[in-house]
Formats: structure tokens, sequence, C-alpha cells
């Protein structure tokens, strides 16, 4: 009996041994098709498509170089070139004619002024990561109008993560009379949490209270008011003539609109804490497209 049991189970070891070295010789099947399992329907996952075709002409290539003309990088905006031009965005997708502005490609090259303008030329440099020894600008201490203040806090000081590093413009030498420019500090009495730093931090970061008014630097325009800058949150900023800009970020409400005219003083936004990690407000002075430090342009206090 004995016997007969264990010729049972050998018989029917070696047919499962058998089975899985079948198995094992059938040919590999390729892996399941990855399923999205969120609400709702299940959506197969679609394979990467191939690279666009490296010979195909980009718009606007032929212009690439030229005065005027700006060749799109690597997460850029409409958004962003219009911050770097000194251009309402608007403006760009029309002077481009972008039916969908918010389908730009890179390697395309745009208009960044208007068509017939004698407005100086933005050519913009590609840009990395400066390296820790980088010299300060030249033409931050040849055109600063006014002295920084006695003393900063420096105490509280610390590079800030939220302010992206953006591309740099080189542009020809401001028009006469554009630095003539009689600043105001943004906020009134704000404390100074970071200041300007060439490699982390492009502006001032100013301490205050939620709802506390932001108010414009100088006279000018508004070119974008808007969240669409990753970054900055509520974000405004202004164009106050052809070499200046100034960027007014984290804001809790926005006062002002695209295309209005502002005077130096009037309350634009309130402060907040949008896209940060705290309330404050981020303040930038871009001169020809370059950021250059908020303390050497404001009035001492």
């Amino acid at each position: 009996m004995q016997k007969k049991c264990d010729t049972g189970w050998s018989i029917a070891l070696a047919s499962l041994l058998m089975a899985v070295l079948a198995g094992c010789a059938s040919p590999t099947r390729g892996p399941a098709p990855v399923e999205d399992r969120g609400a709702g329907a299940r959506h197969t996952a679609v394979a990467p498509q191939p690279a666009a075709d490296p010979a195909r002409v980009l718009p606007g290539a032929e212009n690439a170089g030229k005065p005027g003309y700006y060749t799109v990088r690597p997460g850029d905006t409409l958004i962003r070139i219009g911050l770097e031009t000194g251009q309402n965005h608007r403006d760009l997708a029309r002077w481009n004619s972008l039916d969908n502005p918010n389908l730009i490609e890179v390697g395309q090259v745009l208009r960044v002024v208007p068509t017939g303008s004698s407005e100086p030329s933005r050519m913009v440099t590609p840009v990395t990561a400066p390296s820790a020894s980088a010299p300060a600008p030249a033409a931050v201490a040849a055109s600063g109008p006014a002295s920084a203040p006695a003393s900063l806090p420096t105490a509280a000081a610390r590079p800030v993560a939220s302010a992206p590093s953006l591309p740099v413009i080189n542009t020809p030498p401001a028009s006469p009379g554009d630095d003539e420019i009689a600043w105001i500090w943004p906020v009134a009495q704000a404390p100074v949490l970071a200041g300007f730093d060439e490699q982390k931090n492009k502006g001032l970061d100013l301490g205050g209270k939620a709802g506390e008014p932001v108010l414009a630097a100088a006279d000018g325009r508004v070119v974008y008011a808007g969240a669409g800058l990753r970054g900055y949150g509520n974000l405004i900023i202004l164009k106050h003539n052809n070499t200046y800009l100034t960027a007014y970020a984290h804001n809790q409400t926005l006062l002002v609109k695209e295309d209005q005219n502002v005077r130096k003083g009037q309350k634009i936004a309130e402060m907040g804490a949008t896209d940060t990690d705290r309330v404050k407000l981020h303040f930038e002075i871009r001169r020809q497209g370059k950021p250059v430090d908020p303390a050497r342009y404001l009035p001492a206090r």
C-alpha cells in the first residue's frame, strides 16, 4: 500500500514539474497595460510618442538672432517672455498671430517689439546657473541712481527658493532720462526679510500683514496681472519706461488690470502668501530686463 502511495505522489510531482517547465519555455508575454484607476472609466496609458522631426522648420526661424526677436527655450511661457521683454503677453500673441497663446514651441522665434517699432531691440542670451564666484554686473553700479540704505536687516536675510531664475536680456544703452525715476518703497515701513542675491533672490522680500496695501513704486502701465507665472503667485508687472519694469509677487488680491495706467503710490494690490510659505511681498526692479538690487534704487529710510 505504501508503495502505491509513493508511486502516485511521484507521478503527480513529475506532472507538476513538466507543466512548470512547459510554462517557462513558452514565449514571454509583454507587460500588462497601465491603467488609470482614478474616478470614472479606466484609461489605458498611451505609449510615448516619437520625438518631433528635428528637420522641421519652426515658425519664425528665419528671424532667429535678429533684433527684436526672441527664441523660445524650455520652460518659457508667453507670460514669462512678456516679463523679460517688458511687453504685454496679449500683445506678443497678437504680433505673432498666435491662435492659442498657450502653445509655443522650443526653438520657435517670436517678435517681441511691435511691427515697425523703433524701440530698442531685446536680444535674449541663454543663461546658466551662475557660479558662486560670478562677479556682480557692472551695470548695477554704474546706473543705480540712489545709494543703498545705511543698513539693511541682514540677520533674517535668507535665500528664497520661490523666486525663480529667469533669462537675461541684453539691450542697447538706456534712453536719456529713463534713469530719472523717483522710486518709493512698495510697502510702507516693511521689514526686509531677504535681501537681493545675484544667484538666489532676484529682488527684496518685504514683510507685512495679509491685506496690507502694496503700492506702485513709480508711475507706470500694467503689463501683467494674474497668477500664470509659477513661483510668483498673484503677480503684477509694471512697465515704467523702455528701461525699467517692477514686479510685485505673492499678493492676496490684485486691484489693477492689464493695460491700466497707475500713479506712484497708488494701491495696486494687497499683500498675501500665494505660492509661498508666509505673508510677504517679493519685489523686483528689472533694468533692461535684468534683475538689479532694489536697495540701490529705493530711498533710504
